[in-house]
């Protein structure tokens, strides 16, 4: 779906959806260096079981047009304002690392429009060590390695169901090349740098009243769970669900993390 959001063409996976009146939509938001096929099985599954989805590219991520926005602020309104040109309402936002912020930061600044939060791989603060910060402004494919190797549990098995041969670290460090290709303008390091610079995380979490549900993975040490006590601990009423994975929840553990979503989203009926 390719939508026109403040003059430039944003692109949006709807799994063959199309939102429904006085329903909820199911956004999903991906991490940096990531566009919306991060989580396209869960987009897939959810929409069949007749939930209005939309999987969004950030611009200047995959097909979506423009510069990469430098703020988590600037993400979320953009956020919103593509929600508005869809013609959505209300949704349940998705959100998995750097895209967790954006959720909450768009509850922040529009509470009545979200229904529920779902972050998964999320932190706050969500620190990028100066290491990896300018590796990723000075090597941007040395950075892309990086974290590959931190995001994934294992290097070797793949994820359950996959195809035989589907290599889970491959396929996310493909993609994330793909993106580099696509948009050469550091993209990393300006996605880095906004989750770096987030200053609203625990304002906007306290003033989170809707339902909320945190995915995270046992094993991750990008956003581990230890770091998230905080964030945790500032919306009291949230829901905590822990997997055997890594960061890369969503293709590590695809069902566990459909599952997960989808008992949550049916508890808001």
């Amino acid at each position: 779906m390719l939508i026109d959001v403040n003059g430039d063409t944003a692109y949006a996976y709807t799994a063959g959806t199309a939102p429904v009146p006085d329903r909820p939509a199911i956004v999903f938001v991906h991490g940096a260096q990531n566009d919306h096929s991060v989580w396209t099985a869960q987009a897939r599954a959810l929409a069949r079981q007749g939930h209005p989805v939309l999987a969004v590219d950030l611009p200047g991520h995959g097909r979506s047009a423009g510069p990469a926005l430098a703020t988590v602020e600037a993400m979320a309104t953009w956020l919103l304002a593509l929600l508005d040109a869809a013609g959505i309402t209300h949704a349940v936002l998705a959100g998995h690392s750097m895209g967790s912020l954006i959720a909450l930061e768009a509850a922040f600044q529009a509470p009545a429009r979200v229904r529920a939060l779902a972050l998964a791989g999320s932190t706050w603060p969500m620190k990028v060590s100066d290491a990896l910060l300018e590796t990723a402004r000075t090597d941007e494919a040395t950075a892309i390695d990086m974290v590959n190797l931190w995001s994934h549990a294992s290097i070797a098995p793949a994820a359950a169901g996959s195809p035989q041969g589907f290599w889970v670290p491959g396929a996310s460090r493909r993609l994330m090349q793909r993106l580099s290709q696509l948009n050469p303008a550091q993209l990393f390091h300006t996605d880095f740098v906004a989750c770096n610079t987030y200053a609203n995380g625990d304002a906007a979490a306290r003033a989170v009243a809707c339902p909320t549900l945190f995915v995270q993975g046992r094993r991750d040490v990008m956003t581990p769970p230890r770091s998230a006590q905080a964030l945790v601990a500032a919306i009291p009423h949230a829901r905590v669900v822990a997997l055997d994975c890594g960061h890369s929840l969503m293709t590590e553990q695809p069902e566990a993390v459909t599952n997960t979503l989808a008992d949550f989203v049916r508890g808001l009926n």
